[in-house]
Formats: C-alpha cells, structure tokens, sequence
C-alpha cells in the first residue's frame, strides 16, 4: 500500500514576535494654500535725531563779573560739555589773567597750549586752563591771534607759563612779548618750521638741519 503523503504544516510563529506589516504608501504632503495676503507696507524711515548742541551761553557771575571789569576784552563765554570757558581780547591777555589770579583766585595754571585753524584769520587759539584751589573750579580762557600777532606773556603771573610758553614758540611759532627767555625748548635752535602747524611738511621736516647735524639725507 502506497504511503499517504502528508499535510504539510505551517512552521510555528516564534512568541512574542509580530508579523512584519507591509510598508504603507508615501504619504503625500497636503498642498499649501495659496497665499492670497498683499505683503506688507514698508516701514517708514526713521527721522533723524535733532542735533545735539555742546556750547551753550554761559551767563554766571564770574562772567558777568569779568564783563563788568573789562568791557568789550571779554569777547565771548561758553558752557561746552560743563567746561566753563571765556574768550578774552589777545591784547589784554595778561591783564585779564592778573585779575583772574588775584582777585577770582585761580591761583593755578595747569596748562597753556595752542591750537592752529589755518584758514581761520586769526589762526591761532591761545588756551589757558586754570583751577581756582579755594574755590575748587575750573575755568579756560582762549585768546585768538593772527600769525603775525605778538600774545602777551602770562609768566609773570603764573610762573609755570615760563616753560609752557617756549613750548608753543617752539611748536607753533607763537612769540610771547614780555617773556624773559623766550627760545626753543624741544627742538634744537637751528631748526626751521614748527611741527605743531597744521601746513608743517611731516616728511620733508629740517632736510638743511637733518644732513648738516646728523649726516643724513633725511630725518625719517
């Protein structure tokens, strides 16, 4: 008798084992929406801030003082940035600075020095800062002078003027009339021009004094 051929059997499913699922089609994203909005305005420019003004009027009683003392020698006063500061006539220079030393009691001068404004007719500004030690102040006092003009000398009543005002000379050609020793101070004599001007040649400087003192063609 033939054998019967048997059932075949399904291979048991190991426990605890899902059957795979089938991988489900890409979903496709949902299409946007048309953007129908107007875009946007614009912002409108931002208007300039308003300018900011440093000097102001200053009107105290030192300067009405002063104005009451010298009439038209003050010619000008200013507040900048809480600076007081008062622009005298060059001429009474050290007038003013007697008066301001003995009876304002600004009793230190605690620099002098210059500034150039070449296209400016009188082209220098001569600036005085002083301090007031029983009042404990401050004050600058500015003196225009043209190039030509001989600025009156302060050394006899701030005697540390001795030596800032060599240095001006020395820098910017400045003659103080009434200054005891009134010579160069950081350049040698000989030099020809003054660094401290604004139409002073940096690179050419004292070629003449440069080969003749040092042997060399050129200062730089």
């Amino acid at each position: 008798m033939a054998d019967e051929p048997k059932e075949q059997q399904t291979p048991p499913k190991p426990v605890g084992e899902k059957p795979a699922a089938s991988p489900s089609p890409a979903a496709t994203p949902p299409a946007k929406a048309a953007d129908s909005a107007a875009p946007a305005a614009p912002k409108p420019p931002v208007p300039p801030k308003a300018p900011v003004s440093l000097q102001t009027p200053l009107n105290n009683e030192l300067v009405a003082r002063l104005r009451a003392e010298f009439g038209t020698g003050i010619i000008d006063a200013i507040e900048d940035r809480k600076q007081a500061i008062v622009i005298v006539d060059c001429a009474r220079l050290a007038e003013i600075a007697l008066h301001l030393r003995d009876d304002e009691k600004f009793d230190l001068l605690s620099d002098l020095t210059a500034v150039d404004w070449p296209k400016r007719e009188k082209r220098f500004d001569i600036v005085l800062n002083l301090y007031s030690f029983p009042k404990n102040e401050r004050l600058r006092v500015k003196a225009h002078a043209s190039e030509d003009e001989k600025v009156p000398s302060v050394s006899g009543v701030w005697p540390t003027a001795n030596w800032l005002e060599r240095e001006v000379y020395d820098m910017f050609g400045i003659v103080f009339s009434g200054h005891p020793d009134l010579k160069r101070i950081l350049l040698p004599d000989g030099w020809q021009g003054h660094p401290l001007r604004k139409d002073y040649d940096i690179i050419q400087q004292d070629t003449a004094w440069v080969k003749e003192n040092l042997g060399i063609e050129s200062g730089q």
